[in-house]
């Protein structure tokens, strides 16, 4: 595989998706909203409860949310799908398809650079969120910890974006795939832990949710 004709789909799809840096950035700082309210709704729970949830307390709670809306923004395509949606939709793919390029390793470029501006342009948002609730913030002291935390996250990066890529074949049969994005992110949503920590529902769930 010539690895310099990818780093050139690299290098363009970098400079496409800088044009769009302040939509990012509007992207990133408006879903940063749902934070507000998730804050106020743990703080009624944990006065109401006057105690801890399944060994969260208010702080370690928040601290989980912080995390959750970090690695979010790290490894979530930004709309990969519909791109390779519309290029089977309308043809642009066999254009690819007759090149001696993969598809999938062309598709693998422009979604690391789209992630490498996109994380660029929204971590300094995150960073002022990350400071502002630091009184809730206990970073480990194994620096163990931190290489395996970037190790997973490149994972999952990666992970996420197969499924995205996934998902987008499904245009070869259907002419709109936006349903079928939709219910497979709303089951992610809640078995990824998005919506509240795995590990405070029932034992039988989540026995299930971590065998998915």
């Amino acid at each position: 595989m010539n690895v310099a004709k990818y780093a050139s789909v690299f290098n363009i799809g970098l400079q496409n998706t800088f044009v769009y840096r302040w939509n990012y950035f509007l992207r990133a700082l408006f879903g940063l909203i749902p934070l507000a309210g998730t804050v106020f709704l743990w703080s009624a729970v944990f006065k109401e409860r006057g105690g801890g949830l399944h060994g969260y307390d208010y702080g370690s709670m928040i601290y989980y949310y912080l995390l959750t809306i970090l690695v979010s923004n790290l490894v979530v395509p930004a709309e990969d799908e519909f791109q390779i949606a519309a290029d089977i939709r309308e043809g642009q793919i066999n254009a690819l398809l007759t090149k001696p390029m993969s598809y999938l390793a062309y598709r693998t470029s422009i979604f690391l650079s789209a992630r490498l501006v996109y994380s660029f342009v929204t971590l300094p948002p995150i960073a002022l969120i990350f400071i502002y609730f630091r009184e809730y913030i206990v970073l480990p002291t194994d620096p163990l910890v931190y290489v395996l935390t970037v190790i997973s996250t490149v994972m999952a990066a990666f992970i996420q974006f197969f499924i995205t890529y996934s998902l987008a074949m499904f245009a070869f049969w259907i002419l709109e795939i936006s349903t079928i994005v939709f219910i497979v992110y709303s089951f992610e949503y809640f078995l990824g832990g998005q919506m509240f920590p795995i590990d405070i529902m029932p034992a039988a769930v989540q026995a299930v949710m971590k065998w998915l």
